[in-house]
C-alpha cells in the first residue's frame, strides 16, 4: 500500500515533468552564449530545472541495494551536469576548447540517457495507463531528441565537418541547430537542410534512428500491455461484483 501511494504521488508530477522537458526546446532560439546576460543564462537555468525535476520525479523500482547504487550514479551525473552546464555561459562557448565543451555535453547526454532508462522502468511499474503515464511517455521521447542534439553537437566539436549544418542564422548556436536535426531525424522527416557528411555523422544518424524506433516500439508495448492488464482486472472485478450481487439476491 505504501508503494502504491508513492506511485500515485509521483504520477501527479508527470505533467509538470513533461512541461519542464519541453522548455529547453522552446528557449533554444533565444540562446546566445556571446550575447546579453539573459541570453547566456536562460539555457543553464532551464537545464538545471529539468535536472532537479528529473531527480524528484523518477525513482528506480528495483531491489534495494541495486537501486541505491543506480540512484547515486544518477544523482552524481545530475549534480555534475547542473554545475558544468554553466561553463559556456560564464566563460563563453568560443573561449572553451572543443574537447572541454564536448566533455560537458557528454556528461549531460549520459544524464539524459539515464533519465530515459528510468522513464521506461517507471512505466513498466505503472498501475494503469492514464493521462499521467502518457505525459511521462511523451517526456521520454523528448529526452531522446535532446540527447541526440547533445551527442550530435559533441561529434561536431570533436570531429569538425561531421555534419553539413547548412545556413546558420546570426547568433544561432551549434547546439540549437543540431538539436533541430536530432528531432527531424527521430521524426523521420528528413528535410535535408542538415546532413551527415562523414562516417561519424552517418553512424550517429543510424544509431539515433534505431534508438527512436526501438523506444517508440517499447513504449507502445509497455503502455498497451498495461492497458490490457488494467482492463482485464476491471472486467474480473465487475464479474465478481455481479456474482456477489446474484448470490445476495438468492440468499
Amino acid at each position: 500500500m505504501a508503494r502504491e501511494r508513492r506511485i500515485a504521488e509521483l504520477e501527479r508530477r508527470y505533467p509538470l515533468f513533461l512541461l519542464v522537458t519541453l522548455l529547453p526546446i522552446l528557449i533554444l532560439p533565444s540562446v546566445d552564449f556571446g550575447g546579453s546576460l539573459l541570453n547566456r543564462i536562460t539555457l543553464p537555468l532551464v537545464v538545471d530545472l529539468l535536472i532537479v525535476q528529473s531527480l524528484r520525479t523518477l525513482p528506480y523500482w528495483e531491489r534495494e541495494g541495486q537501486r541505491l547504487k543506480r540512484d547515486r550514479v544518477y544523482q552524481l551525473l545530475g549534480i555534475l551536469s547542473a554545475v558544468l552546464i554553466w561553463a559556456p555561459s560564464i566563460i563563453g562557448s568560443h573561449a572553451l576548447l572543443p574537447h572541454s565543451r564536448g566533455a560537458v555535453l557528454m556528461i549531460l547526454s549520459a544524464f539524459y540517457v539515464f533519465t530515459a532508462v528510468r522513464i521506461i522502468n517507471v512505466l513498466a511499474h505503472a498501475r494503469e495507463v492514464n493521462a499521467f503515464t502518457l505525459c511521462l511517455g511523451a517526456a521520454g521521447y523528448v529526452h531522446l531528441g535532446l540527447t541526440g542534439g547533445q551527442l550530435a553537437t559533441t561529434i561536431q566539436l570533436l570531429h569538425p565537418g561531421s555534419f553539413n549544418i547548412g545556413h546558420v542564422a546570426r547568433g544561432e548556436e551549434l547546439i540549437e541547430r543540431l538539436t533541430y536535426f536530432s528531432f527531424v531525424t527521430i521524426g523521420s522527416l528528413g528535410y535535408g537542410d542538415v546532413l551527415p557528411s562523414n562516417a561519424s555523422g552517418e553512424r550517429f544518424v543510424v544509431l539515433l534512428s534505431l534508438s527512436s524506433t526501438l523506444y517508440v516500439t517499447l513504449l507502445i508495448g509497455l503502455l498497451l500491455s498495461r492497458y490490457i492488464n488494467t482492463q482485464s482486472q476491471k472486467l474480473v472485478e465487475e464479474v465478481e461484483q455481479e456474482l456477489e450481487s446474484e448470490r445476495e439476491r438468492r440468499g
